[in-house]
């Protein structure tokens, strides 16, 4: 090798070297850099992971992690607010939050993200560890490990409890509406804003005789569908005319009239629906009116029949406000006052008619009227140039259609002949009444008048038999009898006549009478021969009534069946009927019976079908005048030979 050659070869290996050593110092210096951007980046990713693990522990929803196996690993603090679990100390899997209704829709779901590696808008009902349910929204995506296998699941997790709450409730709202808006007693019709139908109900399709569902009506043309249906109406180019003005002038419409060909009257209400100042649609609304518009017309015919009435009918109305205005007076009244309306309109009632003695009790009927109350009164009114009258009144307030008290209306009868009468029957009454007393007076003097003699001329018959005894023959002694006899019913007779002469004198001893009980007394107390049976077939009843005079009338009836029975085995039965008013009682005998021609003779006074000395002709004289005196009657049935029934009436 020459010399060049080995300088060559130096030079060579001396720029190699030079060479590696900047190589090797730019190694040193990019693996420097790398070493430092390697830390830099370690630093980096320590930080992203420290912000997103403190992103998903600080967000409101709950943000889990589960393994494969479905069991929770991480939970961040909401979402161990929502489920009530404590990761640190529980052990928690999916399933056993799952609902069980929900558990197919669970398993499909999972099962989808274990696919696709997510899946988006899970929603369903979930378990809390205190086992609330509660409605909960889910995003959620697997994690992967390095080599794309996936190890774990992550998810967040809303609540939505409320707001599925808030969505039932408007759904149940809807359909509410929905139900109602259907079955309305008004035809509804909904139109979108191209006039189109959007809702409708089950009463428009009534009222206009549509043979279809109100769901087969939606998306008609409306415009097209009043231009067929224009011959339901009687006069159908108004009936078009009026739509088409509606819809050009867009303007609430309330109250429209449409009178149909089959006699519907419809009432029309036209509403248009703006949201800001765009058209969303209009709302039409039918009414069937027809019985009301009858009605009211009906009404205004029985208005004008009873105002007629009112103004022509013989007792006079007047109207008053609050204040005592007179508001209103019929023809009659105008008659009875002597006033015409003019003349009264706008006066003051009582200063105009009340008399000054009887001006109080108009002011306190006022009263009355102002309190809600109706009552009938009677005053003194002055009349036109100083004419007094009575007058019966009868008010009542007078309302308005809030049930306001306005004022008051009286109906005026004027009483003044029957005033008249009154007195002059009051007159004869305590002039009746005084004739009375001294009738009674009179009927005992000459009772005890009548009876002095006849006991004298008794006590000279006894004497003149005394002195005479064993010389008188029996002719004289017979003679003596008769007139014993003829004295002792001449004083019964008496006794008698004053009996019926004081039956009404008295009625104020009215009490309740147990009937029962003064019957059975009664036939404990008369002489019933073993022969005749008196029973009774019900229990008679209580009154209001004249016991001692009750008793009469018992007593009499039994004593003279007692007396006139003729049969072997005699029999009286007593019974009673519950009518409205009164009690009808029947006494039944099987006695000797009377003769029709008698029945009506027989309660007159002093006539007696059987003369003796027993009877006097009085006795149902004065039953007659007794069950009078109790507002009842007395009536006989009767057959000779076979019984007679004797019927009477108490008032209750």
């Amino acid at each position: 090798m020459s010399q060049n050659q080995a300088e060559i070869l130096q030079r060579a290996l001396k720029r190699e070297k030079a060479a590696r050593k900047a190589a090797e110092k730019i190694l040193e210096e990019k693996s420097r850099e790398l070493y430092l951007t390697s830390q830099k980046l370690e630093q980096l990713l320590d930080e992203k992971s420290s912000q997103l693990e403190g992103v998903f522990e600080n967000i409101v929803d709950a943000y889990v992690v589960m393994d494969i196996q479905g069991d929770f690993i991480k939970f961040n603090e909401a979402a161990t607010k929502l489920f009530g679990y404590d990761i640190s100390r529980d052990e928690v899997n999916v399933v056993d939050l799952v609902y069980k209704e929900d558990y197919v829709y669970a398993v499909s779901s999972f099962m989808e993200l274990q696919t696709k590696g997510y899946f988006k808008n899970y929603e369903a009902r979930v378990y809390t560890k205190s086992k609330e349910v509660k409605w909960v929204h889910i995003n959620a995506s697997m994690i992967f490990d390095k080599d794309k296998k996936p190890v774990a699941a992550q998810g967040i997790v809303r609540d939505i409890t409320h707001q599925k709450a808030s969505e039932e409730k408007l759904i149940e709202s809807e359909n509410r509406l929905a139900s109602l808006v259907v079955n309305l007693d008004s035809g509804i019709v909904l139109e979108d804003e191209n006039r189109n139908i959007v809702l409708t109900n089950n009463k428009f399709c009534e009222l206009f005789n549509i043979n279809a569902k109100p769901k087969d009506l939606v998306g008609l043309d409306c415009k097209a569908a009043s231009e067929q249906n224009k011959v339901l109406f009687k006069n159908p180019d108004a009936f078009l005319e009026r739509m088409r003005a509606i819809d050009t002038e867009k303007k609430v419409v309330l109250g429209d009239e449409l009178e149909m060909v089959d006699g519907k009257i419809l009432e029309r209400n036209y509403t248009p629906i703006k949201i800001g100042e765009k058209s969303k649609g209009y709302l039409w609304t039918f009414t069937d009116v027809t019985l009301k518009r009858t009605y009211r017309k009906s009404l205004e015919a029985q208005k004008q029949k009873y105002y007629n009435i009112i103004a022509n009918m013989n007792l006079g109305m007047m109207e008053l406000d609050n204040n005592d205005q007179i508001l209103m007076v019929n023809h009659s009244f105008e008659k009875m006052s002597g006033y015409t309306e003019a003349e009264v309109i706008g006066k003051n009632a009582r200063a105009l008619f009340a008399s000054e003695e009887d001006s109080e009790i108009l002011k306190v009927e006022r009263q009355k009227r102002k309190e809600g109350a109706s009552s009938s009164y009677e005053f003194k009114a002055i009349c036109k140039k100083g004419k007094t009258r009575h007058w019966l009144v009868s008010g009542a307030p007078n309302y308005n259609i809030d049930g306001e008290i306005i004022g008051s209306i009286g109906i005026h009868l004027d009483v003044t002949e029957t005033k008249n009468l009154e007195l002059q029957k009051e007159k004869l009454l305590e002039k009746l009444e005084k004739s009375n007393d001294e009738l009674q007076e009179y009927a005992h003097i000459v009772s005890h008048d009548l009876k002095s003699p006849l006991r004298s001329i008794h006590a000279l018959v006894s004497w003149l038999k005394e002195d005479n005894q064993g010389k008188l023959d029996a002719v004289s002694l017979q003679n003596f009898g008769l007139i014993e006899t003829t004295l002792e019913k001449m004083e019964q007779l008496i006794t008698d006549v004053l009996n019926y002469s004081s039956v009404g004198a008295d009625t104020s001893s009215k009490t309740e009478v147990d009937l029962n009980s003064l019957v059975n007394e009664l036939v404990s107390i008369l002489y019933i021969p073993d022969h005749i049976e008196i029973k009774s077939l019900h229990v008679l009843p209580n009154i209001h009534g004249d016991r001692t005079k009750l008793q009469q009338v018992f007593q009499n009836l039994i004593s003279n069946s007692v007396k006139f029975i003729d049969k072997k085995c005699g029999s009286i039965i007593i019974d009673v009927e519950d009518l409205k008013s009164h009690y009808k009682f029947s006494i039944k005998d099987n006695g000797i019976g009377i003769e029709k021609k008698y029945h009506d003779k027989i309660f007159k006074i002093f006539h007696s079908l059987k003369k003796s000395k027993d009877s006097s002709g009085i006795g149902l004289s004065i039953v007659k005048k007794i069950i009078n005196l109790h507002e009842g009657e007395i009536w006989l049935d009767s057959e000779p030979n076979v019984g007679t029934t004797f019927y009477f009436t108490l008032k209750k």
